[in-house]
């Protein structure tokens, strides 16, 4: 007999909407692997209030040609500690630059996010990961109010920092610099307490770009769906090509949510990570022990590679799911 199919894995989406933060939604949402229990929002590429308002265009866009749905919880709006920063020259004034978009039938709930993180791990103990694809604001919140959940969290896939160079300074990466305080709870905790965090870097994401001929394959399914990712991929790739010279993209966030379903796509390897919270050029750096040389055990997984054409063929697999 064949064992029965795995139950989906339940899943926080924690993340700024934000181009590639809609496909991770769209990615994960057409998924049954996997459980959306909920997305809660953050600011970081743009305002909290946008943020907001773009992960409830999405999911009407969902809901529109799957059926699908979900709440929305509106978290942060701010770092702990440092001025906020935000990155409309990526994503535009509205941080989601491109298509054309449909009109949300409801709002967020009253909830703020990090009472449900809290909520949802303390009702599922050890079964809910989360998938936070911005500023840990949320998580560190949640983790600093209810320090109970750490142990009970089955895992955090965080799509931030870098094993090298960063993007936003040459020491950043834009998620960990907007609030390092909140990633150096987080890394801290899962040194303490063992909870397990896997962490996607540029290093692994600027692997994965979306040239033309990927961005066409999106176009080639001729669902609303389909166009509506190839638009926030072609808007997307305006920066990159600018910044870097590429002919396409770096599709971030979604490796989160594909990391779950196909984790054979990734290679990672356990090590220390620490976040540089002082001032001046190396603020925001996620500093990683490769080689062990802090003698200090590991507190994470770190993405190394990524089969790039297998994560795109996912997506494009998932992506057809939509009417």
């Amino acid at each position: 007999m064949m064992p029965p199919p795995a139950a989906p894995r339940p899943v926080i989406l924690d993340g700024d909407p934000g181009h590639d933060d809609a496909i991770n939604i769209l990615l994960a949402c057409s998924s049954p692997e996997l459980e959306v229990l909920g997305v809660t929002t953050t600011y970081g590429n743009v305002g909290l209030e946008r943020t907001t308002q773009n992960a409830l265009i999405v999911r009407e866009l969902i809901n529109q040609t799957s059926g699908a749905d979900f709440p929305i919880y509106a978290g942060a709006d701010r770092p702990l500690v440092v001025p906020r920063l935000s990155a409309e020259s990526v994503h535009g004034a509205s941080g989601l630059d491109g298509p054309d978009f449909p009109t949300p039938k409801r709002g967020a709930e009253a909830l703020h996010a990090a009472e449900f993180i809290i909520h949802s791990v303390r009702q599922r103990p050890h079964q809910v990961t989360l998938l936070p694809t911005g500023p840990l604001t949320n998580l560190a919140l949640a983790l600093r109010l209810a320090p109970d959940i750490a142990p009970l969290i089955r895992e955090v896939v965080w799509m931030g920092g870098s094993l090298d160079t960063g993007n936003w300074t040459p020491s950043a990466e834009f998620n960990a610099l907007c609030d390092p305080h909140a990633a150096r709870i987080v890394f801290e905790c899962a040194a303490e307490t063992g909870l397990k965090l896997t962490m996607f870097g540029l290093n692994a994401t600027h692997q994965a770009i979306a040239n033309p001929a990927r961005v066409a394959a999106f176009r080639q399914l001729g669902s609303k769906v389909g166009e509506f990712t190839a638009v926030l991929l072609e808007f997307f790739a305006e920066h990159h090509r600018e910044r870097y010279g590429w002919d396409g993209g770096a599709l971030h966030d979604p490796m989160t949510a594909a990391y779950l379903i196909a984790p054979d796509l990734f290679e990672v390897q356990a090590m220390r990570v620490d976040i540089d919270i002082s001032d001046g050029l190396s603020a925001g750096r996620t500093v990683c022990d490769v080689w062990r040389v802090t003698g200090q055990p590991p507190n994470a997984d770190v993405a190394l590679k990524v089969n790039a054409d297998g994560f795109f063929n996912l997506l494009v697999e998932r992506i057809a799911r939509y009417r």
